[in-house]
């Protein structure tokens, strides 16, 4: 059932936002320090763990493995929009910057893309001899 995998998330996300508030508090900075991404990983560690073997089997397990492999993109899409709106009140340069990491990111995919081919390549010639 989804609702179980809906309150094991929902579960995560507060103790993570309450942990990166707190953790935010402590080094002197008025914002929510890493809290989703502590959230996040609470996440992956609950579902993996004994005490909720139970509730990652059959029906509830089903659940809970898709708000698992939904989270991450979530995460992703609310991360990318907090950092475009700090982009445009940050002025020309923070876009400038943006878009330039962009665009050498698209740029290496082909070059990274070759060196994995290769090396694909290398070990497939080295287990045929």
């Amino acid at each position: 059932m989804i609702i179980y995998g809906v309150a094991l998330l929902s579960i995560c996300l507060l103790v993570g936002m309450l942990t990166g508030q707190l953790l935010g508090e402590v080094l002197g900075v008025s914002a929510n320090v890493g809290g989703v991404g502590i959230a996040m990983l609470l996440l992956v560690l609950a579902s993996s763990s004994k005490p909720f073997k139970s509730l990652t089997s059959g029906a509830a397990g089903s659940g809970i493995q898709f708000w698992s492999a939904m989270y991450i993109p979530i995460v992703v899409a609310m991360a990318a929009k907090q950092n475009v709106a700090a982009a445009v009140d940050g002025g020309v340069l923070a876009l400038v910057a943006g878009v330039t990491a962009v665009v050498v990111s698209f740029a290496l995919v082909p070059i990274l893309s070759r060196i994995g081919n290769a090396s694909q390549a290398k070990t497939s010639k080295s287990v045929d001899s």
